[in-house]
């Protein structure tokens, strides 16, 4: 009986690597050397599939994998329909924020009133949001490139993850607004819970005390 693990390239893939290693979990192939979706591990019965990260959810949650590792960010996003999440894993940590051009009044214009342009491929979590704060938003729905929209007039505002916050410099922009912490998590899909439950069980109590030693050394 295999167990199937949905990762996305990236970040993601190289901060679980140590999880895995903990629950004695190698893949054995190199996701940036191979043309490979599928990865092979040091165990016939576990594999690695290579999936988009904004995908892992859903491939978890109709059986496509058993187990994926997902940022909050895309969970709010999926919505976490049939997903049981067990464990924060505390990897690819970053945060959430409301960014704007350098000469724009974000707290003259929210604190006016005003109804502003926000660009974002975060539209629920963006939504939520300004709903909380009682400002009034067009959302403007983007892929990528967010910092292009305040630049050339497309909005007033974008709302998308940041981490050192280099880009958003390089770019004449400055984050105003930072609202929610964002880490990946361990999802599970939930019919595999139960028909494999002893191999799952037996990774995800490899990766909480994984999860556990690596907080304690920081």
């Amino acid at each position: 009986m295999t167990i199937t693990l949905a990762l996305s390239k990236g970040r993601i893939f190289e901060e679980t690597l140590p999880l895995l290693a903990a629950a004695g979990i190698a893949v054995t192939e190199d996701p940036e050397k191979t043309r490979k979706l599928i990865l092979p591990t040091n165990r016939d019965d576990v594999r690695v599939v290579l999936v988009r990260a904004t995908d892992v959810p859903t491939y978890v949650q109709y059986g496509g994998a058993d187990l994926g590792v997902a940022g909050r960010d895309v969970l709010i996003e999926h919505g976490g329909e049939g997903l049981f999440q067990p464990l924060d894993l505390q990897i690819a940590t970053c945060r959430m924020s409301v960014a704007v051009r350098d000469d724009f009044d974000y707290d003259g214009a929210v604190r006016q009133g005003s109804r502003i342009r926000v660009a974002t491929k975060y539209t629920e979590i963006a939504r939520q949001h300004f709903a909380d704060k009682g400002v009034h938003v067009d959302l403007i729905k983007l892929y990528g490139s967010m910092e292009l929209a305040p630049l050339t007039g497309l909005a007033d505002a974008i709302v998308d993850l940041v981490s050192t916050g280099k880009t958003l410099a390089a770019n004449r922009l400055r984050e105003v607004e930072p609202f929610m912490q964002i880490s990946s998590r361990l999802v599970v899909n939930q019919a595999a819970l139960k028909l494999k439950s002893a191999k799952l069980r037996e990774l995800i109590d490899a990766f909480a005390r994984a999860v556990a030693a690596q907080a304690s050394t920081t």
